[in-house]
């Protein structure tokens, strides 16, 4: 009987919200098709996703701000003018579970409406973030009513048995009431906001998973110790994890697919008969090791299965897309439980897709110097590249423009952006504003091989790639305050390209050795709807001449430069 306890309170949560036993709350299947047409949404076009807002491919140029920002009216008043002058068209905001439901079934959402006021008088698209049950790993804001019941809505305990502040996926009761707080919000923004369509998506919770930095042993919060996780993870895997593995089996996670087969392929069993004895490494050499697996792959799905019903939930009401984010595995933190164990990482994807249908794509919040690593992780497996919160300062231009270019990014969206070391003069409002003005080529040539992304520094200062005829040979013009530089390039036609970035020397070279190439027009410019507006030709010192020291063109140190150059070849 007590397995199908979730299913029924779930079911109850989803009734209780959406009015199943009254007439008008729940939208018929003709309404729900109807927002789908017309609200945001993705869409796949061949190895690309896109955003489409009001019908139109739509790049989310961001900032995401602090989490107590827009926890009240006055702190919000002033910051919505400042974002949008740094060349903002979108922002990442906050909505928490124990400002809209103070008491329990009693909602407001003054702070929603407000701060949808805001970014509609700034002209600035919202996406929100659901505060729900967790976020950072810890269930900080949950309602008083919540935090305080913990016999009604458990909390995860260690190996030691020591409750941690983190409500446990295993409570039904959290469950149901955090799928009822969510669909109220996403019913209150389709009362509100479904013909202005200024909210475009959804993040469900935050940084999700178990984490316990004070542990003094490895792995004491590598997963649920409660006595109901105890049981899960010593009954089955579950059979629709099972039928997803031998169904998508040549393309799974590698990892995944490596301990799957070296405990011969079960089809069923405990977690350990089908994945085997976790394995523990220690020491940064072997940061990447994937120490304590099986336990987080029971985590990922405890999480998948618990955040999914809740998206669920929201999308019964109003179908907007929804991802869900994770704090990421790095050098210094390389153990689950050091890092959020059972989080949308990348090397529990095929977790979370199975578990969690209604999560639209996983996202990674950077603060690594591992960048290039985490862009090509999070874009393995068909999953589209959506950063909602990077470290901002000097490094953060340089990685959106590579972002962009190299990996069609959905999004890219610095932390704290209403922070004042962001100010008038921060160089990365100058670079979004050459992102925005870029906007509609980038979108014309994502997904067809034409364009690729810049990443360049002290310790890699140089980049090679090929792109139509040419080799391009990328390198940072490092100077006094320049360690690190990006840019985009992109082929507009067979022998003419688009350059744009900062602290770049961008050199073309032949593939055919027989042939000499030269530059025959280079010119700074900007784009209007799209179009390349002509500013002045460079010439001279302003460009590289292949006498000297080879064919290209020069984005200078002090500013960010836009150049559309043209190649012509002699022998």
């Amino acid at each position: 009987m007590k397995k199908f306890i979730l299913p029924f309170l779930f079911t109850f949560a989803i009734c209780a919200i959406s009015g199943c036993t009254q007439k008008d709350n729940t939208p018929s299947d003709q309404l729900v098709q109807a927002y789908s047409q017309q609200i945001p949404q993705l869409v796949n076009e061949g190895e690309t996703t896109r955003l489409l807002v009001n019908g139109k491919p739509f790049l989310l140029i961001s900032g995401e701000l602090h989490n107590s920002t827009a926890g009240g009216f006055e702190s919000m008043r002033p910051v919505w003018k400042k974002l949008a002058d740094k060349n903002l068209n979108t922002v990442i905001a906050t909505v928490s579970w124990e400002l809209i439901e103070p008491e329990e079934g009693k909602f407001d959402f003054t702070l929603v409406d407000s701060t949808l006021a805001g970014a509609r008088e700034a002209d600035l698209k919202l996406v929100l973030i659901w505060f729900g049950s967790w976020k950072n790993a810890s269930s900080v804001y949950i309602p008083s009513w919540v935090k305080k019941d913990y016999g009604k809505y458990p909390r995860v305990k260690d190996e030691n048995g020591i409750p941690l502040e983190i409500v446990s996926t295993f409570g039904t009761a959290t469950l149901e009431k955090d799928a009822v707080a969510f669909a109220a919000l996403m019913r209150h923004i389709r009362e509100v906001d479904s013909q202005e369509q200024t909210v475009i998506m959804m993040q469900v919770q935050n940084e999700v998973g178990i984490l316990d930095h004070l542990g003094k042993t490895p792995g004491n919060a590598r997963r649920d110790f409660s006595e109901a996780a105890n049981a899960a993870y010593h009954g089955p895997v579950p059979d629709k994890l099972m039928q997803y593995m031998v169904e998508n089996k040549s393309n799974l996670f590698p990892e995944l697919l490596k301990v799957w087969s070296e405990n011969g392929n079960k089809t069923s069993g405990t977690w350990e008969e089908v994945f085997g004895k976790s394995k523990l490494k220690v020491g940064q050499e072997d940061w990447k090791f994937y120490s304590f697996y099986t336990e987080e792959l029971f985590m990922a799905w405890n999480y998948a299965s618990f955040i999914g019903k809740v998206a669920a939930a929201g999308k019964e009401i109003y179908p907007l897309p929804m991802y869900a984010n994770a704090w990421l595995k790095q050098p210094f933190t390389y153990l689950p439980g050091k890092y959020p164990s059972g989080g949308p990482l990348p090397q529990v994807i095929d977790v979370w897709r199975a578990a969690a249908p209604s999560i639209d794509f996983i996202a990674p919040d950077i603060y690594t110097d591992e960048f290039k690593w985490v862009c090509e992780e999070y874009t393995r497996s068909n999953n589209p590249l959506f950063i909602p919160e990077i470290q901002g300062g000097k490094h953060s231009g340089p990685r959106a423009f590579f972002a962009f270019g190299e990996h069609d990014a959905l999004c890219f969206s610095p932390f704290g952006i209403d922070n004042e070391r962001y100010s008038e003069n921060d160089p990365f409002t100058e670079t979004y504003g050459v992102l925005r003005n870029m906007t509609p080529i980038i979108l014309e040539n994502q997904g067809k091989g034409t364009m690729r992304g810049i990443l360049v520094d002290l310790n890699s200062p140089v980049q090679q790639f090929e792109l139509g005829d040419y080799r391009i040979e990328a390198k940072l013009r490092a100077g006094e305050k320049t360690d690190v530089a990006g840019g985009i390039i992109i082929q507009t036609g067979e022998k003419e390209y688009i350059c744009a970035g900062s602290a770049l020397d961008i050199f073309f070279i032949s593939k055919n050795d027989s042939m000499r190439i030269g530059v025959d027009a280079a010119d700074e410019g900007i784009f209007e709807d799209g179009i390349w507006v002509h500013q002045r030709r460079l010439n001279g010192d302003e460009v590289h001449a292949s006498t000297w020291a080879g064919t290209g063109v020069i984005l200078p140190e002090h500013k960010v430069s836009i150049q559309k150059v043209s190649i012509y070849e002699y022998r």
